[in-house]
């Protein structure tokens, strides 16, 4: 939900990420997208922190979050956050 005019978003959320000793179950990640349906924030917030939350839970080699949302206002967003482990 938009946080200023409290109307509906609708977007696309795409997750890409190569696990490292850790991975998402599916349902959970289900019930977790959910959780942002009657939330009200900005895309590029929620893009990043689904990214920050996925690297958070699993410790990724590499991740990528693709956020794909309808108009608002007549301007649609896609936003991208990445997120790459540091070399050890």
């Amino acid at each position: 939900m938009c946080p200023l005019t409290v109307q509906p978003d609708f977007g696309h959320i795409t997750i890409e990420y190569v696990a490292d000793a850790r991975c998402i179950e599916s349902k959970a990640l289900k019930i977790y997208l959910f959780s942002f349906r009657n939330h009200g924030s900005f895309h590029e917030e929620v893009t990043n922190r689904i990214l920050d939350d996925l690297v958070a839970a699993c410790a990724p080699r590499r991740a990528r979050v693709i956020g794909n949302f309808r108009p608002r206002g007549g301007i649609a967003i896609h936003v991208t956050a990445d997120y790459e482990a540091p070399l050890s």
